[in-house]
């Protein structure tokens, strides 16, 4: 048995990738970072890697993390320019006792060191679309730079039950140079342990942080809830407790992975896709709210074949 689920339509193609090689026999981890690079290296993806998010002074900042479910040991790298792969950066800090997230410069030199080719990771429709949002800010200081969130997150369950997770970003469009979202930090963005399950969350990161979403679904699995139970569960809590603090129109999507194969969504979006793979194939899924419930439906599949 083998099994993934990733963040957005954006993922899908990077599913089919590392699903082949979990059909392979392969490792987790590696299918898993296949997967995010498929969508860092494609500059289609304007919220991840090449072609990503510009911050307010124009650079594409990039966060990303990796972490190893039998080990619990993390990798992370924040603010970080110039990395082509932020994930694989990330996997290469993964087991380090100490250092094992880095920020800026750092970073980058520690991808240099470990062969991850630098670039520059801006594309011209990005710093297009940067001109056009930092001129439409100075005619309109109320207007909000950026409203929905895409984070590539993918949680990956191999046929020998090594678990893993990672995340990749460019972040908040807009953003101050050196702001860090949910995505690197571990609890928050993602979380996994081989023995319960895996988590990730794609969203305002500021306010997925004030709940550490991430390890809240991994609780709740571990307390015996199923995927899909502790992902609508630990979103409808901290959607009531916000509302309780009047904050509402919260951005945040969630996806859950059980060492069983078994997966979840929830999302407080109308509406959120999320792609899964099994041996069966790669299905794309829509998550919706419904009251208390979450409506989530397949909308396609595709083969793993070669």
């Amino acid at each position: 048995m083998f099994a993934m689920i990733g963040t957005w339509e954006m993922s899908l193609q990077g599913l089919v990738l590392g699903g082949r090689t979990l059909q392979k026999g392969g490792d987790a981890g590696d299918a898993v970072v296949e997967a995010i690079q498929y969508v860092e290296s494609n500059p289609d993806y304007v919220s991840v890697g090449f072609g990503g998010l510009p911050a307010i002074d124009g650079q594409v900042y990039l966060d990303a993390a990796y972490m190893n479910g039998d080990t619990l040991q993390c990798g992370a790298i924040l603010s970080c320019t110039e990395v082509s792969s932020p994930v694989a950066a990330a996997r290469a800090l993964c087991g380090r006792k100490t250092n094992w997230m880095l920020c800026g410069e750092s970073a980058k030199q520690f991808a240099r060191s470990q062969g991850i080719p630098l670039r520059d990771m801006r594309t011209e429709p990005s710093q297009k679309r940067w001109k056009e949002a930092v001129e439409q800010k100075k005619a309109d200081e109320a207007s909000v730079p950026y409203k929905g969130h895409d984070t590539v997150c993918v949680l990956g369950l191999d046929s020998h039950n090594h678990m893993v997770c990672g995340t990749s970003t460019s972040g908040l469009f807009l953003k101050e140079p050196g702001r860090i979202g949910d995505s690197p930090i571990p609890g928050c963005g993602y979380y996994c342990d081989t023995r319960y399950g895996a988590a990730a969350a794609t969203g305002l990161g500021e306010d997925i942080m004030r709940g550490c979403l991430s390890y809240e679904i991994v609780s709740r699995m571990r307390s015996g809830q199923t995927a899909q139970e502790a992902a609508e569960g630990a979103l409808l809590d901290f959607v009531r407790t916000m509302d309780r603090l009047e904050e509402k129109d919260l951005s945040i999507s969630l996806i859950a992975l059980a060492p069983d194969g078994s997966f979840g969504a929830a999302t407080t979006e109308k509406l959120f896709p999320f792609t899964v793979a099994l041996p069966s194939g790669v299905r794309l899924f829509s998550c919706s709210p419904d009251g208390d419930h979450m409506n989530i439906l397949q909308t396609s599949s595709v083969t793993l074949d070669a």
